[in-house]
C-alpha cells in the first residue's frame, strides 16, 4: 500500500513549490517528486520525518539489545586479526 499522496515532476515541483509544500506542511500530505517519470524523492512534513527517526532509534536501541545479548565476551587482538588475514 502506497502512502503517497501524489507524484509529480520535478519541473511542475518548482512552478508549484508553495503550493506542494502547503500540502507537505499543513496537510500531512506525501508527494513524490519524479525524474524522468520514476521516483527520485519524497517530500514529508516535518511530524512524520521526526516519526521516522523515533523508529530508526527504537530499532537502533533493538539492534543494540540483541547484540548486547548475544556478545559472549570474547574479544580479538587488532594485531591475531592482522595475521591470520594476512
Amino acid at each position: 500500500m502506497s502512502t503517497i499522496g501524489r507524484r509529480i515532476s520535478s519541473r511542475e515541483f518548482r512552478a508549484e513549490f508553495s503550493d506542494v509544500v502547503g500540502h507537505v506542511a499543513y496537510g500531512g500530505e506525501r508527494v513524490a517528486l519524479t525524474r524522468n517519470g520514476k521516483v527520485a524523492a519524497v517530500l514529508i512534513s516535518k511530524q512524520d520525518l521526526e516519526t521516522l527517526e523515533r523508529l530508526e532509534m527504537a530499532a537502533d536501541v533493538e539492534a543494540y539489545r540483541a547484540a548486547k545479548a548475544a556478545d559472549d565476551g570474547g574479544r580479538v587482538q587488532l594485531e591475531e586479526l592482522d595475521r591470520e588475514l594476512g
